[in-house]
């Protein structure tokens, strides 16, 4: 199976969903949310740095429950933009 390229705004979405995940990560250290998740550490590092931008669901789902971060939160923080929106449909 071939994967498709991902597009702009996918890899935006990506990097918007690391910024927020390291934000709610706060003081704790990559290494013990890594941990208490069952994760590598490699793993969240490459999640939040965007490199990683389409994790699979349950990967963020326990990263969401990890942090007591709602994942409806989590999603409305990953959404463009109203300007992004707006310049796109132009």
């Amino acid at each position: 199976m071939v994967r498709l390229p991902l597009t702009p705004d996918e890899r935006e979405r990506g990097t918007r969903l690391g910024e927020v995940l390291r934000a709610a990560r706060g003081p704790r250290s990559m290494t013990e949310v890594a941990a208490a998740v069952g994760m590598p550490v490699e793993t969240l590092r490459k999640i939040e740095s965007g490199r990683v931008p389409t994790p699979a669901f349950f990967t963020v789902a326990a990263l969401a429950a990890e942090l007591s971060l709602p994942l409806d939160e989590l999603v409305a923080a990953c959404r463009p933009s109203p300007q992004v929106e707006e310049s796109r449909s132009a």
